[in-house]
């Protein structure tokens, strides 16, 4: 229950009146229908969505956590709402319930209502693409690309023989990084993470800290732009009226322009790898395009629109990532002191290259990296279209309704975490007597409070590859600086990924 061993005395008095029926309802053994899930009124035409409305509305579209919050109190942990008329929506927040959502999918393709616009885009120019790709594709054509694209980065020596370069690049960037206060360090991060995903996935350097390129007109300052662009419109394209789908609304022309304008390089990449491969020439190691390329079960329209999701999906999200890392240390003395006493222990000297054991040893810092996405996950949640009829919370939810996890809001609750706004990586660590029991997480943590990268076959493919830079970077940062954090607190915007809604005000000191 969302409670375990719920008392009707505790029922009866810590909760208001609606959430009290919701609980007591949850004992029942016949399920209670659908339409019976307690949400917000829908109007005809406007759903919900005039409880979203700028100044006026209950809820805050740019921050999902804060509303889901809100929704979770008035309602209880199961909300049905219609944003769209006619697309029903259930909000779950008890981890017993998602599990029971990801439980459902097996023997079936997982499937999720997102980047519908995007789908729209990809699938009007079938010149260039031969789906909506991995992120809005449903079904088989979405299991025939992911089987493909997922074969190089589900090796983890494949991950490992990455290491070597992504170092140099991160030693590079450390180096360039100086003692002085940062107004904003994140556009600094977003270029990093942009020159690895260039570096992997295409085998192209973007030169992304030279004079030119920092420049607002270069190339990669406006792959970068694009980027953010696409991620913030992605999200009010799904769920504000449709009118995109008939002819193009101001948001859908950001969308079009800007994925015009990844889409433009991609084809630049794959085009110069295709010829270098047509010429003979080998590279000192394959990049994944190159692997794609020469995988017969995939085309040229497969890679570009894989090329273009690598683009959206790997310069923001790793980079908003390591912004909350950097906050959460910054504030917290006694944790930025173990990260650098592990960084001192794993490289003694800093000019040692990481390796493979190194990451593995360096438990203390994925523990960082675990309790940040526990406190700022990539995403509010993870979605899906139920494929079966399903019993969540008391309730029966028929197939095809829209479900969204509550992760975010869920992770902050008391009745999973001590301490849940605080920032303790020491509840990650295993076997750690020294841990003062109040910092420990309470007892058998439920697998499926954390989902950062999503769950299952329609996870986040190069999930290995984003923590392995984390923890490279991190250790690389810790070896030789301090950092203090001279801005107030950070929360985030809900786009289609979470982003902070200040800059990342730092100040860098050398140890």
């Amino acid at each position: 229950m969302f409670v375990n061993c719920v008392s009707m005395k505790f029922v009866d008095k810590k909760w208001p009146s609606i959430c009290r029926k919701y609980l007591i309802s949850c004992y029942s053994s016949k399920p209670r229908k659908f339409e019976d899930i307690p949400g917000p009124k829908s109007l005809p035409i406007i759903g919900t969505m005039y409880k979203y409305l700028p100044y006026i509305g209950e809820y805050d579209m740019n921050k999902l956590h804060k509303t889901g919050a809100i929704k979770l109190k008035h309602y209880g942990p199961l909300v049905r709402e219609e944003m769209v008329p006619g697309v029903n929506i259930v909000w779950v927040f008890r981890p017993d319930d998602i599990e029971e959502i990801f439980r459902a999918e097996a023997g079936f393709y997982p499937e999720r209502r997102s980047h519908l616009a995007l789908a729209k885009y990809r699938n009007d120019r079938t010149h260039v693409y031969n789906c909506g790709g991995l992120l809005p594709t449903n079904g088989p054509e979405w299991w025939r690309i992911r089987k493909e694209l997922q074969k190089p980065l589900s090796k983890p020596q494949n991950i490992i023989n990455y290491i070597g370069i992504i170092d140099n690049v991160i030693r590079r960037f450390v180096e360039l990084c100086e003692p002085k206060k940062y107004d904003d360090f994140l556009p600094s991060l977003t270029r990093l993470f942009l020159e690895l995903t260039c570096l992997v996935a295409f085998d192209v350097s973007m030169n992304s800290f030279s004079h030119e390129e920092i420049q607002k007109n270069s190339k990669s300052s406006k792959l970068i732009e694009a980027a953010l662009t696409s991620n913030s419109v992605i999200l009010r394209l799904d769920n504000g009226p449709q009118l995109w789908r008939y002819f193009r609304t101001s948001l859908y022309k950001k969308l079009y322009s800007s994925q015009q304008f990844m889409e433009d390089v991609a084809v630049e990449m794959v085009n110069r790898k295709m010829k270098k491969i047509d010429n003979g020439e080998v590279s000192e190691r394959e990049s994944l395009l190159e692997i794609y390329l020469r995988n017969k079960n995939l085309d040229v329209k497969d890679v570009i629109g894989m090329a273009c999701d690598m683009l959206l999906a790997g310069i923001d999200t790793t980079s908003n990532s390591v912004a909350f890392i950097l906050y959460h240390l910054a504030n917290n003395v006694n944790a930025q002191e173990k990260i650098q006493r592990e960084a001192d222990k794993l490289l003694p000297d800093s000019n040692n290259a990481i390796t493979s054991e190194i990451l593995r040893n360096a438990s203390y810092t994925k523990a960082i990296i675990k309790e940040t996405f526990r406190l700022n996950p990539v995403s509010v949640g993870v979605g899906r279209i139920l494929q079966t009829d399903i019993i969540l919370s008391g309730y029966h939810v028929p197939a095809k309704t829209v479900v969204v996890t509550q992760n975010q809001v869920t992770c902050r609750l008391p009745e999973y975490f001590l301490q849940p706004d605080d920032f303790i990586p020491e509840r990650w660590l295993r076997n750690n007597h020294n841990v003062d029991k109040n910092q420990k997480n309470k007892k058998n943590t439920h697998p499926y409070l954390i989902l950062p990268f999503g769950h299952g076959s329609r996870s986040c493919i190069a999930r290995r590859m984003a923590e392995q830079n984390m923890q490279m970077l991190l250790l690389r940062i810790f070896r030789k600086y301090n950092l203090k954090w001279n801005g107030g607190k950070l929360d985030n915007v809900s786009l289609l990924i979470n982003v902070p809604d200040s800059p990342i005000n730092i100040e860098f000191s050398s140890r």
